[in-house]
């Protein structure tokens, strides 16, 4: 009896350590996928946003990409199917892709250094908006404003978190507020990219205010 019982714990330890080994399995499989994917995305980004030409594709007036060019263009150079690039639009938590309503064309929402016109719709903006920026540039923008440098629009959020975290992807961060209600009634002109991203060409130094840190909601 004793005998039985003995084998029966090994057996289950056995079963015990399969089960270890698979999940750990599928856990890594996991990793390898999300940062496969993240990978793809910020190649996409390259792509849709700066250096079509990588892929040998190219994209019209408005930003749009055909997605069998696309496709085929980036399985050059690995792997890369219709359904990789679906779950790379479905899981970004940013929505920065967008595909047409047949799904044939696919454009970045906004970002782009090439020149096209996303047709942002221009909207009546919130009083304020938010911009993220680090330290070593606040003497540049005291002095000449918030510029898109070589972007076609300067990025604006109505969540100060967020600018914050964009501010913090560059050194330590800094948050600008800007008067946004104010400048539209000085005829400034503000849009809304498809993914929600507040835009203007530029933003002169009287409309902005440095955040103090210590005032700073959630500051470090």
């Amino acid at each position: 009896m004793l005998i039985i019982c003995h084998h029966l714990e090994i057996v289950r330890r056995m079963w015990y350590n399969i089960g270890n080994i698979a999940r750990k399995s599928a856990e890594i499989k996991w990793k390898v996928s999300i940062l496969e994917l993240t990978s793809l995305s910020k190649y996409l980004s390259l792509l849709l946003r700066h250096k079509p030409e990588i892929a040998g594709i190219t994209l019209d007036r408005h930003g749009w990409a055909d997605v069998d060019e696309l496709i085929a263009g980036v399985a050059k150079s690995r792997a890369f199917d219709m359904q990789t690039l679906e779950a790379i639009v479905a899981s970004d938590t940013k929505k920065r892709y967008e595909f047409n309503a047949d799904k044939s064309k696919i454009r970045a929402c906004q970002g782009h250094s090439v020149k096209v016109d996303t047709e942002p719709e221009q909207l009546d903006p919130p009083e304020l908006l938010y911009h993220g920026s680090c330290t070593r540039f606040t003497e540049s923008i005291q002095r000449n404003g918030l510029l898109p440098g070589q972007r076609l629009y300067v990025h604006l959020t109505i969540d100060y978190l967020t600018a914050r975290k964009v501010g913090s992807r560059r050194g330590k961060p800094v948050v600008y507020i800007v008067r946004a209600a104010k400048m539209a009634a000085d005829g400034y002109k503000f849009y809304r990219s498809s993914n929600g991203v507040w835009l203007a060409k530029a933003i002169p130094s009287e409309y902005l205010e440095l955040m103090p840190e210590n005032n700073a909601k959630g500051a470090d």
